[in-house]
């Protein structure tokens, strides 16, 4: 059953990833926390992450603008330690508590927020950047910040889904890195992420299958509040 637990979460996951651009570590972290450690969940992520954004970018590689995303890359890699140390170090109620809170934020304002205001000044992406880094190192989930400064700089679709994969995957191996100096690569991790390679397969093709037709705006909805139900249950749980 957990294998087919596992296998669920991994494709949906990836789906959305193919789908959308992001929400990988969304969808997974909250549910396979539920199943394995924090830290086992967090190292089988980020290897799941770097598989599928390599994929990607063979995508959308071409709509990427590497000049803007130097800020972001700097800011992620000094604060992705931070969020590994914390994730070993804090206890696991608190890290719940913690994603619950991010989920809840995060859902809530990608569904009801206004326009966002363009932001041109580089510096920002630094601070965005830190804060990517902060969620990934923690939890992978480092998305919600590039999203909104992508917003805010008015990326196009392409271009969105590109520059994601760039910034996500920089954050993707150096968490791997941290993981594999930690020693938290066990068994348990690679056989977890042996059994989920046919299901990133499956969900990236399928991803990529259904974004020539599905609509996009409502999927990402129906993602934000499958991720609002899953932090408000983390909450109260």
């Amino acid at each position: 059953m957990n294998i087919v637990l596992l296998a669920l979460i991994v494709y949906f996951a990836i789906l959305t990833q193919a789908i959308s651009g992001s929400g990988l570590a969304l969808v997974s972290m909250p549910l396979l926390v539920q199943m394995m450690e924090p830290v086992a969940a967090g190292a089988l992520v980020a290897l799941m992450a770097v598989t599928t954004q390599l994929v990607m970018l063979f995508r959308y590689g071409r709509a990427v603008t590497f000049r803007g995303l130097w800020p972001l890359i700097g800011g992620s890699l000094i604060g992705i330690p931070l969020g590994v140390l914390a994730l070993s170090q804090l206890d696991e109620r608190i890290i719940l508590t913690a994603l619950g809170i991010l989920l809840v934020v995060y859902s809530l304002y990608s569904l009801f927020a206004p326009r966002l205001p363009e932001i041109h000044n580089p510096v920002w992406g630094t601070a965005f950047g830190f804060a990517s880094g902060l969620l990934h190192g923690a939890y992978n989930t480092g998305g919600p910040p590039y999203v909104i400064w992508g917003m805010c700089r008015r990326w196009g679709t392409a271009e969105f889904k590109g520059n994601l994969q760039v910034l996500l995957m920089v954050n993707s191996v150096s968490v791997v890195i941290a993981h594999l100096v930690a020693g938290h690569y066990d068994v348990a991790v690679l056989q977890n992420y042996l059994i989920a390679l046919p299901l990133i397969a499956l969900g990236v093709l399928t991803g990529f299958w259904l974004d020539r037709s599905i609509n996009e705006v409502w999927f990402r909805r129906i993602v934000l509040v499958l991720l609002l139900i899953i932090g408000l249950r983390m909450l109260l749980g």
